[in-house]
């Protein structure tokens, strides 16, 4: 039940220990796994103390053991084990501390850790963290490259010699971190945090020599492997030799076999880019040559013909007689369909003009018009004193009308 309080009736400290000391012995006694973060047998001691600690959630807890407890662990217990505790978890109320009081331990074995890993890797690889889509090329030529390894590390010292024997003017920011024991998975992971913060950083290495299973333990952390994902600088994965897969070699964007190799990858070779570009400055002066001896043959081809060799007379001289001929053709035809029109014109005339009023005036018709401009076709038309009017071939006359002599 919750217990009352309030500022003006609140529990003693003691009263407050007392409580979480009595719901911790509730618990009983219970199975523990951790890692063996610190390891402390004082001469003399009937008591052994050390120190159990959860690598992924990064907590401790104090375990209290006798010595014929730890000398029934086989083989005998070191720091960095991992190890499965039963004990009673017991709270101290003087010192306001959570202990556990250890009546058995016993060490992970290697198999039972190998299954670990494979039920992990199952797990990472359903989330996709291993997908093949989602890793980064490495840059060509990285500015800055960052390295995680251990302090004076066989691993550090491969990785920049190599890298500066291939490529001499490259960079590294080295971050040394404990890379086996109880410190390494956190002291990496800050390491691939900083330098993947870093904008000048433009490819990260973790490497680290060979080892055991156990030693290399810590790069198949799901926390490291978490991390890697969470990158967004590509990261190049060197640990150990070839044989040894653990999981940050599956989510990291490069594997290297050996750290040698990883130093390979991450930055290329000045000898051999030096030999392909003398390559390829050869194989674009030869293709500039053969260009120009192809053109070099076609302009000759094209001199060989006789048009132009002999310009003038090879073909201006026959299209300037093609040209007059044509000429006269066009100049004959013209005169032709200009006679033949005048004719049709002449005979057109002659017609317009047989057909015309005109012509019939001039063989000394008239027409008679009254007044009005109406033509007198009949003698009915008009009446005596009419004004007409009388049209001739040569002009006009006026007339009027009178009675006929006997009307």
């Amino acid at each position: 039940m919750p217990v009352e309080t309030s500022p003006e009736h609140p529990l003693p400290v003691r009263t407050v220990a007392r409580l979480i000391g009595d719901w911790v012995a509730r618990l009983g006694r219970v199975w523990v796994e951790g890692q063996v973060a610190q390891l402390n047998q004082r001469p003399g001691a009937a008591t052994v103390f050390l120190t159990l600690r959860d690598p992924v959630a990064d907590v401790s807890l104090t375990v209290t053991a006798s010595r014929a407890v730890l000398a029934e662990v086989s083989p005998p217990l070191v720091e960095g084990a991992r190890v499965v505790v039963h004990g009673k978890p017991d709270f101290y109320l003087t010192r306001g501390t959570l202990s556990l009081a250890a009546t058995q331990i016993r060490p992970v074995g290697l198999g039972e850790l190998l299954a670990r890993l494979e039920r992990l890797k199952a797990v990472l690889a359903a989330e996709g963290l291993f997908d093949t889509d989602r890793k980064r090329p490495l840059p060509f030529l990285p500015g800055t490259v960052g390295l995680v390894c251990g302090r004076g590390s066989a691993a550090e010292r491969d990785v920049l010699e190599q890298a500066r024997s291939r490529w001499p003017a490259v960079r590294f920011q080295v971050e040394n971190v404990a890379v086996q024991g109880v410190r390494a998975v956190s002291e990496v992971v800050d390491a691939l945090r900083r330098l993947d913060r870093d904008p000048a950083v433009d490819v990260i290495v973790v490497a680290r020599g060979g080892g055991s299973v156990e030693d290399l333990l810590p790069f198949s952390d799901e926390a490291m492997v978490r991390a890697v994902a969470a990158c967004l600088t590509p990261v190049v994965s060197a640990i150990g030799h070839e044989p040894d897969t653990p999981l940050l070699d599956l989510v990291a964007d490069v594997r290297a076999a050996t750290p040698t190799d990883a130093a390979r990858r991450v930055v290329p070779d000045v000898a051999e880019e030096q030999a392909r570009l003398e390559q390829a400055g050869a194989r674009i002066r030869r293709a500039v040559t053969a260009a120009l001896d192809r053109e070099g043959q076609r302009l000759d081809a094209l001199r060989t013909r006789p048009v132009l060799r002999d310009p003038v007379g090879g073909l201006l001289t026959p299209r300037a007689a093609e040209v007059a001929g044509l000429v006269e053709r066009s100049r004959r035809t013209l005169a032709h369909r200009l006679d033949r029109a005048d004719d049709e014109l002449a005979h057109t005339r002659a017609r317009v003009r047989a057909l015309s009023p005109a012509a019939t005036l001039a063989r000394g018709y008239a027409v008679v018009q009254r007044a009005d401009g109406a033509v007198v076709r009949s003698p009915g038309e008009v009446a005596p004193g009419d004004r007409l009017r009388l049209r001739l071939a040569e002009g006009e006359l006026a007339a009027a009308v009178v009675p006929a002599a006997g009307a």
